[in-house]
């Protein structure tokens, strides 16, 4: 796994969660698979708020996250793609990046 994981949660426009994800699924998720330095570790739906996403990505360093978030974010395949339809759907997102060996057990 790599240095660190990003767990972001989408809040969403009201009954947009099923476009959304066909966007994510058909446009959004392809992209960020073919710009190197991220693994999309999961996705979805929150399963108790239909209104609320998570993406958890992967990287190897803070440094690589940002350095992939700025090729991706400012690309013109994506401010020219599916960008505007899919900031459309998000009311507020939220980002929370930790250090991926924190996601083992905790034991006491």
């Amino acid at each position: 796994m790599a240095g660190v994981i990003e767990i972001r949660t989408y809040r969403l426009s009201p009954s947009s969660g099923p476009e959304f994800q066909r966007l994510f699924v058909e446009e959004s998720l392809p992209m960020l698979e073919r710009f190197g330095g991220v693994e999309v570790v999961a996705f979805g739906a929150s399963l108790d708020d239909a209104d609320s996403y998570y993406l958890i990505r992967a990287y190897a360093s803070v440094a690589e996250r940002q350095r992939s978030q700025d090729a991706f974010y400012g690309s013109d395949e994506w401010k020219e793609g599916p960008r505007e339809a899919v900031l459309a759907l998000i009311e507020s997102h939220h980002s929370v990046v930790l250090p991926a060996d924190s996601l083992v057990p905790h034991v006491r």
